[in-house]
């Protein structure tokens, strides 16, 4: 777990870039196929893609996660190893992001087909089906592999302050 602001930031790039670049070839593959446009077609739509996931977990997703998680569903059980908090909450994030990238994705493709709340139902477990897998075995853990090897780095000593006379 990140234990401040600027690991925060790495894990959230690590987690986000990773499942935002494998999710947009997931469903460009999906849509298109694999033809000679399909890499392109994901490095185009990657930043934008990047940035409102980045926005959507930092900014409305992790907090809500995070609230309800450590108010009401934390118990002595999970208090007992930190991966079972990890992959809850883990679930809990792709949850709600799959539920907002993939009205996300719908708007920017403009893919809303004959029936707006069928399409984005199916558009939901799809995402969902490849996201939670994805998330809780690759990615998930890479994410936490460096943040534990940042957090092991001893911070720099910062040598002591000589106190100057002022006369």
């Amino acid at each position: 777990m990140p234990r401040n602001f600027k690991e925060e930031l790495l894990f959230t790039a690590v987690m986000a870039g990773l499942m935002v670049l494998v999710m947009a070839g997931y469903n460009i593959a999906l849509a298109d196929g694999f033809g000679h446009h399909f890499i392109r077609e994901v490095l185009v739509g990657y930043p934008l893609a990047l940035l409102v996931a980045a926005i959507c977990d930092l900014g409305i997703i992790g907090p809500g996660v995070k609230y309800l998680f450590f108010h009401y569903i934390i118990n002595d059980y999970m208090k007992k190893k930190q991966i079972r908090i990890a992959l809850t909450i883990s679930v809990m994030m792709v949850a709600g992001m799959v539920t907002l990238m993939s009205l996300f994705g719908m708007v920017v493709t403009q893919n809303f087909g004959g029936n707006v709340f069928l399409t984005y139902l199916h558009t939901w477990i799809f995402n969902l089906f490849m996201a939670l897998p994805l998330q809780l075995l690759i990615v998930g853990p890479i994410a936490r592999k460096i943040l534990s090897l940042v957090q092991k780095v001893p911070a720099p000593e910062r040598p002591l302050e000589t106190e100057t006379s002022k006369d």
